[in-house]
């Protein structure tokens, strides 16, 4: 089998929720070097939450983003350096100042079912002359038939490549495999996946999509990310070696950069448990976990729960003032099952 396809490494991206978005311009500069070294062509850099999301919403950055996406492109030899951007939370203006400091990648994002919101950035960032990549952020929500709609207005926009993007880690294979299908089949352009781990499936789907037509596929180096983290770059590599796909990508040198690099700088392991298993089970946005874990240890409610209850409202990134309102209802029904069952026993 050979699929030959373009790898954009997302670690100083995706992988920033693993460090609470706190990279310094040393780690940013050393996996940098490594990855372009090791022959990785495309590298993401931003907050994890895309350009300007350095807020109380989602966590403020450690170092200004603009110093680290600009720290970026200057350590660059060959790699093309990528940002990612939400109509909502980035603004026109991020487009430029990134395209002027050297980025020539914008990928633009938003929820699976509103690429309607990101004409104007795509549209920007081809007048601008950079290379647009649209993002269906939480794929799983919808059939491959409804997906193939939203990408169509994504490349009637201009983008130049359409990710299917399982943010929750939620897909199994057929069900990424289907989308893939259906995007490759209905698209005049090409197509990316994007896969998280929280069911220990991201390598797999991303063989499944490479099998399927993909052209584009997104990992991590060391599988970090939110979440049970991301697509580990290495691994995927590596796989990729073994069964004659030609990346052009030194696997051991990804292996030296995830070992040496980025699991130092990590504040927790990137491993399927509990919670990010529940992630994956509940189809809820990886970047959740932590907020929810919080949530539950404030209001004594299970995480566990709260993931769950967001899944059923069907929560989506941006929503997470949501996590509050469940655990807050979850306590207010637990001490209302607990003052039930006393009167119960207190009648007895």
């Amino acid at each position: 089998m050979t699929a030959p396809f373009r790898l954009t490494d997302s670690t100083l991206r995706d992988g920033s929720h693993a460090v609470a978005h706190q990279y310094t311009l040393d780690q940013v500069t050393g996996i940098v070097a490594g990855l372009d070294a090791a022959g990785v062509p495309v590298i993401e850099v931003s907050h994890g939450d895309g350009l300007g999301g350095s807020s109380f919403s989602y966590g403020f950055s450690g170092t200004d983003e603009m110093k680290l996406i600009s720290a970026a492109v200057a350590t660059a030899k060959q790699a093309r350096i990528a940002c990612l951007l939400l109509p909502g939370i980035g603004t026109a203006e991020d487009l430029r100042a990134i395209r002027d400091v050297g980025v020539s990648v914008a990928r633009v994002a938003t929820h699976c079912t509103e690429a309607d919101i990101a004409e104007q950035h795509i549209g920007m960032a081809k007048r601008l002359g950079m290379e647009a990549v649209g993002f269906l952020m939480m794929s799983h929500m919808i059939a491959p038939e409804e997906l193939l709609v939203q990408a169509r207005l994504m490349q009637d926009f201009g983008a130049d490549v359409v990710y299917c993007v399982d943010s929750a880690g939620a897909l199994t294979v057929p069900q990424a495999r289907d989308r893939v299908t259906a995007l490759v089949e209905g698209l005049d352009i090409a197509v990316g996946m994007h896969a998280h781990e929280n069911l220990s499936l991201s390598v797999a789907i991303s063989l499944a999509a490479l099998e399927a037509g993909a052209t584009h596929i997104d990992g991590c180096t060391a599988g970090a990310g939110a979440g049970a983290g991301n697509c580990p770059t290495e691994t995927l590599v590596t796989v990729c070696q073994k069964m004659g796909i030609d990346t052009g990508i030194e696997a051991l040198a990804l292996m030296d950069v995830a070992e040496e690099i980025v699991r130092p700088a990590l504040r927790r392991p990137q491993i399927v448990d509990r919670a990010a298993l529940t992630l994956g089970l509940a189809g809820v946005y990886g970047s959740f976990m932590l907020h929810a874990e919080r949530a539950a240890q404030r209001y004594g409610v299970s995480q566990a729960e709260i993931l769950l209850e967001l899944g059923r409202r069907k929560a989506v990134g941006g929503q997470e003032d949501m996590i509050i309102d469940v655990a807050l209802e979850l306590s207010a029904k637990a001490e209302q099952d607990a003052q039930a069952a006393q009167a119960v026993g207190a009648g007895r």
